[in-house]
């Protein structure tokens, strides 16, 4: 109740307003948030205009309070509290905040966890469900925006919310349970692999790392032997098939992982909650949360946020460019991941690492430090570096497993990009910094003794 308070607090806040700025991350959270915002005030009847940051740090700071006018930080925010003094404000952001303030929304001010309970589209959508288009209705306390709620599990699914335990919970699972009730979602219980809308089987499976499948991920040839000894057409979609074959191929995918010597609880996670977006048309990348947000990231990455923006409010033109980017982006995560191959994976005592250089695009680095899971060693954090305008961009990727050996690699990259003159934060599973040029090994060393001590305390 008292979240919901907050939430209302911040909308009376907004509705007095008649000019104001959404400003908001790039990634999949970001867009979805803004997107909630930005909708939101317009039918407030509030002029509106939304900025897309990668960072928000001094120089954006900066520009912002050249603007003078209200801001609506969303999915950012709660780490710079402390540089926002002479601007007009509300925040509604899921990281760590560095200090309470009284028109700031987080889950973690209430007792959750904003790495997996609420993420920054979430926390938006508590706001917008309680602004009213009419002044005289603000002390109604019947939701509105509610065909917005989706974006809020857009966001959460693309911010991986729903990784350690293959279901969202907390305040999501709020927001989940209401979007059922009111026909927007359809929660269904399947294999948890990226692409069942639309990509052929066979690249389905080939691309899935998590949990890793011994001679199938990573291995086009491998996924097409296994499906076709179960008779199945390794290029049709999974959405295309029947439930039999379904059963038939989640069947021998566990029988596999036992063969293999899999841990069961890893076995459990081929299977889990996939959120279907009724409001969508099926086989698109809108269909499925997953897929959608993996298509939000394809245009925030190469600087076309407005298309992303423009997608999560129904433009179908927008949709059409936002598939062809996403292309792209599949063209040269497949590019990044022959190079990283060619780079070689480097291993230190407790992370791997790997330099990219200018060869892959900093927007892009850590989805392919992700990928490239199968190719290095499965029992250390991957830090991947490339060059940026601003520095060297580090972008470092765990498991699940990880995880629950103690890695926190929000609190592990922080540290060490501070010791070297930078600054970094994140989540326990995805987390990323900026460093200066140079600074790579030192920065390395610092992370590996910090990753290190994680893992040693946990089996005190």
């Amino acid at each position: 109740m008292e979240f919901d308070k907050k939430a209302r607090k911040i909308a009376n806040e907004i509705l007095k307003h008649r000019e104001i700025l959404v400003v908001t991350h790039i990634d999949a959270d970001g867009i979805s948030a803004g997107a909630i915002a930005y909708e939101s005030l317009k039918r407030a009847g509030i002029e509106t205009s939304i900025k897309f940051v990668k960072q928000l740090g001094d120089k954006e700071i900066e520009e912002l309070k050249d603007k003078n006018t209200f801001i609506w930080f969303t999915d950012l925010g709660s780490g710079q509290i402390d540089k926002l003094t002479d601007l007009d404000f509300v925040i509604t952001d899921h990281h760590i905040p560095i200090a309470k303030h009284e028109m700031q929304l987080n889950p973690n001010d209430f007792g959750l966890d904003g790495s997996f309970e609420l993420s920054g589209a979430g926390t938006t959508f508590m706001v917008a469900s309680k602004l009213k288009s009419e002044r005289r209705t603000i002390f109604d306390f019947t939701d509105v925006n509610l065909d917005l709620i989706n974006l809020a599990i857009v966001g959460a699914v693309g911010d991986l919310q729903d990784s350690a335990e293959c279901m969202l919970k907390g305040k999501n699972r709020d927001i989940v349970k209401k979007a059922e009730k009111n026909n927007f979602l359809k929660v269904v219980r399947d294999l948890r692999f990226f692409g069942k809308q639309t990509r052929p089987i066979a690249k389905m499976l080939e691309y899935n790392i998590e949990p890793y499948l011994p001679g199938i991920s990573g291995n086009e040839k491998g996924c097409v032997r296994f499906l076709s000894s179960l008779s199945i057409d390794p290029w049709k979609r999974w959405i295309e098939l029947s439930f039999e074959e379904k059963k038939k191929i989640v069947s021998e995918l566990v029988r596999l992982c036992m063969e293999f010597g899999m841990p069961y609880k890893n076995i459990l996670r081929i299977v889990g909650e996939c959120y279907i977006l009724l409001d969508k048309p099926e086989g698109t990348e809108m269909r499925d949360a997953m897929e959608f947000s993996t298509l939000l990231n394809a245009t925030a990455r190469y600087g076309e946020e407005e298309i992303g923006l423009r997608v999560c409010l129904g433009d179908e033109n927008a949709f059409k460019r936002a598939r062809s980017l996403l292309q792209n982006h599949r063209k040269n995560l497949s590019e990044g991941l022959r190079l990283v191959e060619e780079l070689g994976i480097e291993e230190l005592k407790n992370i791997q690492f790997f330099h990219a250089q200018d060869e892959i695009p900093d927007t892009i680095v850590g989805i392919i430090a992700g990928m490239s899971f199968h190719k290095g060693n499965f029992d250390k954090p991957i830090v991947a570096f490339a060059k940026s305008e601003n520095g060297v961009k580090v972008s470092a990727r765990a498991t699940q497993r990880l995880i629950e050996r103690g890695v926190n690699l929000a609190e592990a990259i922080r540290k060490a990009a501070e010791k070297v003159g930078g600054s970094g934060g994140g989540h326990k599973i995805a987390a990323g910094a900026t460093i200066p040029e140079g600074k790579e090994i030192e920065f390395l060393n610092f992370l590996d003794e910090i990753v290190g001590e994680q893992l040693e305390n946990r089996k005190i």
